[in-house]
C-alpha cells in the first residue's frame, strides 16, 4: 500500500523542489511553457513577494513512496476580501501526478489551513494574484498559452471535480486574431471606427507612462466600473491591481498601450503587451545557467504576437464605437510595429461586449479556462 505524506515548505532546498517539480508533470509536453525560477522563487519569500504586503500564504509539498508526487499553496488576500467583503481562501499552484489520493490530500491540506484561519470557502487555482494563469485548462490543446494565461494536463479537471469543487463563475475564454490579413471584419471596424472619430465622441491616445500613478488611479475606476455588469463581480481592490500591473509596466510599450478620453474624463482602456511566452518556451525556466545563454538568443527575436489582457469602456460609452476606436488603432499599431496575430486574453464567458467585439474582428476562440469553489 503506498504511502502518502504532505509536508510544509520551510528550507531553501524545499522551494527549490516546489518550483521545480512542475518539471516532472509537463516532461515532453511542446505546449508548456516554463515558469521563471528566479520569479517564483521570490513568489514564495515573504520578503520579496509583493503579496505579503497584504495577504498571507503557505506551501506544501506531497510525496508518495518517498517521491515528490504534488504540490499547492493555501493563501488569503485580506486585503481583497475587506475591499470586495468576502471571506474567502484560495489555492494555487496546484500539481499531482495523475492520482486522486495525491490531489485529495493536497486540497485536504489548503482546505484545513483556510479553515483554521476561519475563512468560509476556498476558490482557485489563483497564483496570489487573481490576473495570472490562473484557472484549470479545458477547452484548446493545439498552441501553447499567451503570456499570463496558464496550461494544465487534461486530467487536472477530473481531480478537482471528483474532490467536491464546483465552478466558481463562468469560465475565462481567449481570442486569437490575425492581423496579417486585410479581411471584411477588419475593414467594416475600420470604417465603423473612423465614423466615431468623426463624431468626436473620444480621442485615442498612449499610455503616459511619466505619470503612471494617475494611469493606474483611471485603469482602476474604469475597471470598477466597465465590468460591473459581470455576474457575482466584486470591485478591484488598489493595492491587487497595483500587484497586477508591476510587470505590466516593465515589458509594455507605451505606444501600444492605448487610453480613450472624453474631454478630461478617461473613459476606454486597451494595452497591448509582447507574447513574451514566444521567447519564455524557449528558457526552461532559467533552470540551469546555460538557460541564460538561451534567453540571450531569445529576447533579441520579437515575437508575432501581442497580447491584450483588458478590454475597458465605461458602460455610458458602450455602442458609441469607443471600442471600435480602440481596436483599429491597436491593429493598425500592431502591424506598424511587425505583429501577425493579437491574443485577446483573459474574458468572461459572460462578457457580453468583448466576445462579440473579437468575433466581429474575426477572432478565433482558442482557450478555456475554469476556476472552482468549494465551501468549507
Amino acid at each position: 500500500m503506498s504511502q502518502i505524506q504532505i509536508n510544509k515548505v520551510r528550507s531553501f532546498f524545499q522551494k527549490r523542489k516546489f518550483v521545480t517539480f512542475p518539471w516532472q508533470i509537463y516532461k515532453g509536453d511542446p505546449l508548456w511553457v516554463p515558469p521563471l525560477i528566479p520569479e517564483q522563487m521570490k513568489q514564495l519569500n515573504p520578503n520579496q513577494g509583493t503579496f505579503y504586503a497584504h495577504g498571507e500564504a503557505e506551501f506544501f509539498l506531497a510525496t508518495k513512496d518517498g517521491k515528490i508526487a504534488g504540490r499547492i499553496m493555501a493563501a488569503v488576500d485580506h486585503s481583497s476580501n475587506q475591499s470586495r467583503g468576502l471571506n474567502d481562501g484560495m489555492f494555487g499552484f496546484f500539481e499531482s501526478i495523475d492520482n486522486q489520493e495525491v490531489a485529495d490530500k493536497l486540497f485536504d491540506t489548503a482546505m484545513r489551513w483556510c479553515k483554521d484561519r476561519n475563512l468560509n470557502r476556498i476558490v482557485g487555482p489563483f497564483h496570489q494574484d487573481y490576473d495570472s494563469a490562473y484557472g484549470i485548462l479545458i477547452e484548446g490543446r493545439d498552441r501553447p498559452p499567451a503570456i499570463s494565461c496558464g496550461h494544465t494536463p487534461p486530467y487536472y479537471e477530473k481531480l478537482v471535480v471528483n474532490h467536491g469543487f464546483t465552478p466558481y463563475r463562468p469560465d475565462n475564454i481567449a481570442f486569437a486574431i490575425d492581423i496579417t490579413e486585410d479581411t471584411r471584419e477588419i475593414r467594416l471596424m475600420q470604417k465603423l471606427a473612423e465614423k466615431a472619430a468623426e463624431r468626436g465622441t473620444a480621442v485615442v491616445r498612449e499610455a503616459r507612462l511619466d505619470e503612471w500613478e494617475k494611469e493606474a488611479d483611471r485603469v482602476h475606476v474604469l475597471l470598477n466600473k466597465a465590468l460591473a455588469h459581470l455576474v457575482d463581480f466584486v470591485g478591484w481592490d488598489r493595492q491587487a491591481l497595483d500587484d497586477t500591473l508591476a510587470p505590466f509596466k516593465k515589458y509594455a510599450d507605451p505606444y501600444l498601450v492605448l487610453f480613450a478620453d472624453a474631454g478630461d474624463q478617461t473613459v476606454g482602456f486597451f494595452p497591448g503587451i509582447p507574447n513574451l511566452n514566444e521567447i519564455l518556451i524557449h528558457v526552461n525556466g532559467l533552470r540551469y545557467p546555460w538557460d541564460y545563454i538561451k534567453l540571450l538568443k531569445h529576447q533579441r527575436l520579437q515575437p508575432k504576437g501581442l497580447a491584450i489582457k483588458s478590454v475597458l469602456v465605461l458602460p455610458e460609452y458602450w455602442g458609441t464605437g469607443v471600442s471600435l476606436m480602440l481596436f483599429s488603432e491597436m491593429a493598425k499599431r500592431a502591424q506598424e510595429k511587425g505583429y501577425t496575430w493579437i491574443d485577446l486574453s483573459l474574458t468572461s464567458e459572460d462578457n457580453p461586449k468583448t466576445p462579440m467585439l473579437a468575433e466581429r474582428m474575426g477572432g478565433k476562440l482558442y482557450k478555456r479556462y475554469r476556476v472552482y469553489q468549494l465551501a468549507l
